[in-house]
């Protein structure tokens, strides 16, 4: 997997793609999502348009992320999930936790309600 991160008007915005697969990268999400905590950010958007593949390790990434977020009073949206990733998120009933947008900018106005 590879991601890139940056905080635009005061949202954490992560933009994966390749397979998410948790034990690989996890870890340096997560120390990602603290550091955004930390500097009182409490908004992320989350661009998995490119993201092939999640097995239960990446959907634990996804649900840590945003509980941690949702804990300091936050969302996270996910931007364009791909159409296999769509199907899991509709499987395993994810798409009634998270807030699911076309694109960045419906992802801000999503945020902004908040």
């Amino acid at each position: 997997m590879q991601y890139s991160h940056e905080i635009v008007n005061n949202v954490l915005v992560l933009k994966l793609s390749g397979d998410l697969i948790g034990e690989n990268h996890g870890s340096e999400l997560i120390s990602i999502i603290n550091d955004a905590i930390n500097e009182e950010i409490v908004f992320c958007a989350i661009d998995i348009n490119e993201v092939r593949y999640i097995n239960s390790s990446g959907i634990g990434v996804l649900i840590t992320i945003l509980t941690k977020f949702r804990n300091k009073g936050g969302e996270v949206v996910l931007i364009k999930p791909s159409e296999s990733v769509e199907k899991l998120l509709l499987i395993t009933k994810l798409n009634s936790i998270f807030f699911i947008v076309p694109d960045i900018e419906h992802a801000f106005r999503e945020l902004v309600k908040i």
